[in-house]
């Protein structure tokens, strides 16, 4: 018989296994080597979005697109099973080296197609949010009633489609319009409501964008104009009746070419926009509506309500006052900045040397847009000092319309040198701060809220116009500002002067620098350059060079030249080494290597900065760590995150921190880190072998994560966390050993331990069985032998998630110390099954005992049970709940649990339940929902509207 046929066709089929599985065994180290660099360039690049999506929330009403959302969490993924991959490659759970090569080229193919699609350094993350429904800020409104009842009564007739509201900056147009926006909502006479910000440099497609995103729509980012607009006309004609304003239009808006249907009866739209440019509305065929200045008597109440009681109540200064607001021409903006400036003021003279300035400004200048900028003008020259001057006029580098970060502002302040050097930095934040307040209360800044960055403020567009004539005043000019131009090229050469000293750029000629010897500060961050000019390195008077997200910049030239360099911020940026001659810059004052290639510093280097303040190494790379003898010379250390190798060299480092008086910001990792920030001081430790006698903490430490240290057997086996006393936040995840939280065998049961803990997070821990171990006692603990009052006394959110051993959560000796506890959050534990256990025994009979035991919790807001098979009961029969704050309950999969405890008070001895806070809600499936058994008819009665069921 011939065999060789099927012979040669088994063979065929083999070889190709056979070859690639060859491959993977002996090029596995090329393999593993390629897969931790792409893992690396993957985390930074996904850090590098994640400031930049940061950066650009910032702007009013912006929320990230959804691919990039996903984006980011794919690739946070990718990383975590790279990590889970290269832990199990060390501990040699392969079967084999060919079965990890093929893993490991897999896994990396994966993360380079998922780099490939990484959203683009100059492409913008965000989109307009949602506006649509939502009330705006607004001031109080003093006067202008006529013109808002005119504004009004149009928009009530039905033959008027389009009004155009009219008049000069700062008269009041947008506070106006503001408050007919949310007039409109509650009248509830139009299905939508849409407020759009156009600003002076008009761009059609941020317009579409704008108005797309207002109604949850998306329009495709690049594309034919006509399909754009298109697809708008779409979204707006299934908006149905609806009002669409245009605030701050400069020029004539087609609404064709835009997509915005021409209102008519049919459609039931309408078009309101408001301008300082009276032919705008009429070549836009608008009802036309001019807002005049305040009468005497509405200026005169304006300017009482702002200037404060201790001037309003004045007499002597009573006609004085009236001549002030005179000047002011009933400009809503201008009385408001000048009533700021002269706020708190009673000396006659400073009133009338303040009337005598308003009247020498305004016989200056011809127009009224220039006297508006004039009387604005008032207000900064009573600015007393020359530095709060210019950080008054460093507002106006960013884009109009733009939310500033407080924090960022200052931050800027300081790097200008506007505020005096001090001790610590921390006392030149403070000063900042006092800035900011002088400045807001002078209402040349606006304090703004921001959904990402809480502390923002804002400058108003008139504001910002008289700043920036203000800053172009000089001869030659000495800054050039461009921001929110939609520059796509540099300027040109001839407008960059050799007394430039600021600007952002994009792209940057080998020579351009070469004559701009006093530029002091320079942003490139977020751009795609590959390298930077050696002219870069004539910039002698540089004391500030970022470079953050640059995420093709591999290299820097020299940089000893550059002595006067306080500030260098490299952050997620490609460089792979330590730029030579850094040991030259003894000035600086704040270094951030976070998230960049580099693995080490080279030794001896960082103890030269001995005026650093501000220090960041984060891990970029696999591998990258700092020692503890680089940063323990650091004596002026304010701010620090670094990434150390093992848990001695944390040690080290805390052993220092005694010296380190000012350091009131840090965080410290030990492995990769894993948190969310939550507080200013914070360690990380995860994937140690270390025990818990080996761990030393700060003594201040408010933050701690423990991450796959599966020696720990208990929190307490950490003796030095018994002197935490200001730990706020503890997360502990995937430690195999952990079979309790506190063991109060291992601590006298009088040391007072988590009495300052607000969150608890408990994850994936597969041995624990109890919260607290009281040796010898177990379940039946008394009270008062079991925990000390304060232990948990503070917690406020607790969550466990797969946590399989553990069979019943808070026992009845603990319930007394969680009376500020807000939040429970129990998911995926297979065993438990019981939530407040107040039964004193195991064996209690809930239908026997007579007993009753009060269960408190009277700030408990939300409890969350999802994937809890064995859960019978939240708590029995023998408890009586009360929680007169719960706001929602949610319970998923939770096929066992058939009774919720009655937690709301009787109305009186025996009498029917009556009462449910109207914010409680309930969320289950209707079929669990069906199950239920009830106490008592009427607290189901009470119940069932409350529902939300899928």
């Amino acid at each position: 018989m011939d065999y060789a046929g099927p012979a040669i066709e088994i063979a065929n089929c083999l070889q190709a296994p056979l070859c690639g599985c060859l491959r993977y065994h002996i090029k596995l180290k090329d393999y593993i080597k390629n897969f931790k660099r792409i893992t690396g360039e993957l985390n930074s690049k996904m850090e590098a979005v994640k400031l930049q999506l940061d950066s650009e929330l910032r702007h009013v009403g912006k929320v990230p697109r959804k691919d990039v959302e996903n984006w980011l969490e794919t690739a946070e993924e990718m990383i975590s099973e790279a990590q889970h991959v290269e832990k199990k490659a060390c501990k040699r759970r392969y079967h084999s080296r060919a079965c990890l090569g093929k893993v490991v080229d897999e896994k990396t193919q994966a993360m380079q197609a998922k780099l490939d699609k990484a959203p683009g350094a100059t492409e913008s993350l965000v989109i307009d949010g949602p506006t649509v429904g939502l009330p705006l800020p607004t001031s109080e409104l003093i006067g202008e009633k006529v013109v808002r009842d005119q504004i009004w009564s149009c928009l009530m007739q039905e033959d008027v489609r389009k009004i155009g509201v009219w008049g000069m900056g700062g008269v009041g147009k947008t506070t106006i319009m503001k408050h007919i926006h949310n007039d409109l909502l509650e009248a509830k006479r139009f299905d939508k409501v849409i407020w759009v910000t156009i600003s002076k440099e008009l761009n059609i497609e941020k317009l579409q964008d704008d108005i797309a995103s207002a109604l949850m729509g998306v329009l495709p980012e690049k594309g034919d104009k006509v399909r754009r607009a298109a697809l708008l006309l779409g979204i707006l004609e299934r908006a149905k009746k609806h009002i669409l304003i245009l605030d701050d239009v400069w020029d004539n808006i087609f609404l064709e070419e835009v997509g915005i249907p021409e209102p008519t009866s049919s459609n039931g739209s309408k078009l309101v926009l408001t301008t300082r440019i009276e032919r705008v509305c009429k070549s836009m065929g608008c009802r036309v509506i001019k807002v005049n200045p305040l009468s005497e008597d509405e200026a005169v109440a304006l300017f009482l309500n702002k200037v404060g009681p201790k001037v309003s109540q004045s007499p002597t200064l009573e006609s004085t006052l009236r001549l002030v607001v005179k000047e002011c021409a009933g400009l809503p903006l201008t009385i408001v900045v000048v009533a700021g400036t002269l706020k708190g003021e009673d000396d006659p003279h400073i009133w009338s040397n303040a009337l005598n300035e308003l009247k020498w400004r305004i016989r200056e200048v011809e127009g009224m847009e220039a006297e508006v900028i004039e009387r604005l003008k008032f207000s900064f020259d009573h600015l007393k000092d020359m530095k709060l001057k210019h950080c008054f006029l460093y507002g106006a580098f960013y884009p109009e319309d733009f939310y500033i970060s407080k924090d960022e502002l200052i931050e800027c302040w300081i790097d200008e040198g506007f505020i005096d050097e001090m001790d610590t930095g921390q006392q030149m934040i403070d000063k900042g701060h006092a800035i900011l307040k002088k400045l807001e209360d002078n209402c040349l800044l606006e304090d703004a809220y921001n959904l990402v960055f809480d502390e923002c403020v804002k400058m108003h567009d008139a504001v910002r116009e008289m700043a920036l004539s203000i800053i172009t005043s000089d001869n030659p000019p000495r800054n050039m500002i461009k921001a929110g131009m939609q520059l796509e090229s540099l300027p040109k050469e001839e407008e960059w002067a050799a007394d430039i000293e600021k600007g952002i750029l994009w792209s940057i000629p080998d020579s351009f620098f070469a004559n701009m010897p006093c530029l002091s500060g320079l942003n490139l961050s977020s751009t795609e350059i590959e390298g930077l000019p050696n002219s870069i390195f004539e910039l002698k008077n540089l004391t500030v060079l970022l470079l953050q997200c640059c995420g093709r910049l591999r290299h820097l030239p020299p940089v000893s030249k550059l002595q006067r360099l306080k500030k260098l911020d490299l952050c997620a940026s490609k460089i792979e080494e330590f730029p030579e001659g850094m040991e030259m810059l003894a000035n600086l004052r704040y270094l951030d290597l976070s998230y960049s290639e580099m693995k080490e510093v080279p030794a001896g280097v960082l103890p030269k900065f001995s005026r650093l303040q501000h220090l960041r190494f984060e891990a970029g790379v696999e591998g990258s760590s700092i020692k503890a003898e680089e940063v323990v010379p650091l004596q002026k250390l304010e701010s620090f995150v670094g990434g150390f190798k093992d848990i001695n060299e944390l040690r080290k480092f805390v052993q220092s921190m005694h010296c380190k008086k000012n350091l009131h910001t840090y965080r410290l990792d030990v492995g990769f880190y894993f948190l969310n920030i939550e507080e200013d001081k914070v360690v990380t430790i995860s994937q140690s072998e270390s025990c818990g006698d080996e761990i030393l903490l700060p003594v201040d430490v408010q933050q701690l994560g423990i991450l796959e240290i599966h020696s720990l057997r208990s929190l307490s086996d950490i003796s030095c966390l018994k002197h935490a006393v200001d730990l706020k936040s503890c997360r502990i995840r995937l430690c195999k050993g952990i079979e309790s939280i506190l063991s109060m065998s291992s601590f006298c049961s009088s040391t007072i331990l988590f009495q300052s803990l607000e969150r608890l997070s408990l994850e994936c821990l597969p041995r624990l069985s109890e919260l607290i171990e009281v040796e010898g006692l177990g379940y039946a603990a008394s009270p008062i032998l079991a925990t000390p009052a304060a232990t948990f006394s503070h917690l406020k959110k607790f969550f466990i998630f797969k946590c399989s051993n553990i069979k019943r959560l808070f026992l009845h000796w603990l319930l007394t110390n969680l009376q500020n506890l807000e939040e429970i959050w129990v998911d995926d534990c297979e065993q438990l099954v019981e939530i407040l256990a107040v039964a004193t025994s195991e064996d209690d009979d809930e239908e026997k005992t007579t007993d009753k035991i009060k269960v408190n919790l009277p700030n408990l807001r939300q409890l969350y049970l999802n994937s809890l098979p064995e859960l019978k009961r939240i708590c029995n029969k023998t408890g009586v709940m009360v929680c007169d704050s719960l706001e929602r309950i949610t319970v998923t999969d939770c096929s066992k649990l058939k009774r919720i405890p009655p937690f709301l008070p009787l109305s009186g001895k025996g009498q029917p339940y009556t009462y449910a806070p109207p914010s409680l809600k309930i969320c289950s499936s209707r079929e669990w929902r069906e199950s239920l058994e009830w106490d008592h008819p009427d607290f189901k009665n009470l119940l069932q509207p409350l529902w939300l069921q899928w």
